[in-house]
């Protein structure tokens, strides 16, 4: 069976709206480019109890998950401590971070200070993410994958765990969509339709989206199926069929596969 992502995105600057999120949009392109998709995602302010009891029950599941945020060394971080915590194991320096400090300092020619090492403190058990930018690594813990918030050090994160951890995963699920736009589609009168279809097409997944329109366009209904690829055309043509014999206009959407 697919395995499930999820994503948490950490930080009291995107909860309290001082600073955008990006990282939502990117997480969805970069696995939709592998045939991969979301389940979940959560936005969490860096609070440290809050982030143990979400990571004691993400942990404890299957799903792959990807975390952007709190993992510096400074007092509103809480990550690696939070996770640390819902593991039930200790931080520790990491001899692959501690090396990957030793060299980034190297390099610009400053001194290991305690305050940089601090940042190799993660929980027992971890494996380190590279960091392409400036060596201060990310890390896994099993499936769950922590990033700093910083995007242009995140995202070639992100792409590295995927390609070296979960290459077996991409494009498993072969899966397409289709839609029609219904002119004035009221989701009332079609609502046996709907039942039956996620009924008859297990392997598939309706989905309806009423749009209030505007003064030169009423409302609109898009209805469509999306999933495995047969299912969803026998699932439209009598989609459309219907439609057509309850009285409505309609329009096909562009039909989306994803790569």
């Amino acid at each position: 069976m697919p395995r499930n992502f999820g994503a948490l995105i950490i930080g009291d600057e995107i909860v309290r709206g001082k600073r955008p999120d990006r990282h939502f949009q990117h997480l969805v392109e970069t696995l939709a480019a592998r045939g991969l998709h979301l389940s979940w995602s959560l936005y969490v302010a860096d609070d440290r109890p809050r982030l143990i009891h979400i990571l004691q029950r993400t942990l404890q599941s299957s799903d792959i998950v990807f975390s952007f945020g709190g993992i510096g060394a400074t007092p509103d971080d809480h990550t690696r401590q939070a996770v640390a915590a819902a593991a039930g194991v200790a931080l520790q320096l990491h001899p692959d971070a501690a090396a990957e400090i030793h060299a980034y300092c190297a390099q610009q020619k400053t001194a290991v200070t305690p305050q940089r090492l601090r940042l190799g403190e993660l929980p027992a058990g971890s494996r380190i993410v590279p960091n392409p930018v400036n060596r201060m690594p990310g890390f896994s813990l099993g499936d769950h994958h922590f990033y700093p918030g910083f995007a242009q050090m995140a995202w070639p994160m992100l792409a590295w765990t995927l390609d070296t951890y979960y290459r077996s995963e991409f494009h498993a699920v072969a899966e397409s969509e289709q839609s029609i736009f219904i002119a004035n589609g009221m989701e009332g009168p079609l609502l046996p339709l709907m039942q039956q279809m996620e009924i008859k097409y297990q392997q598939a997944h309706l989905f309806s989206l009423p749009s209030l329109g505007d003064s030169t366009c009423g409302r609109v209904l898009e209805l469509g199926m999306r999933g495995e690829p047969s299912q969803v055309v026998a699932a439209m043509l009598e989609i459309r069929s219907e439609v057509t014999r309850l009285g409505f206009d309609w329009l096909e959407a562009p039909a989306k596969t994803p790569e």
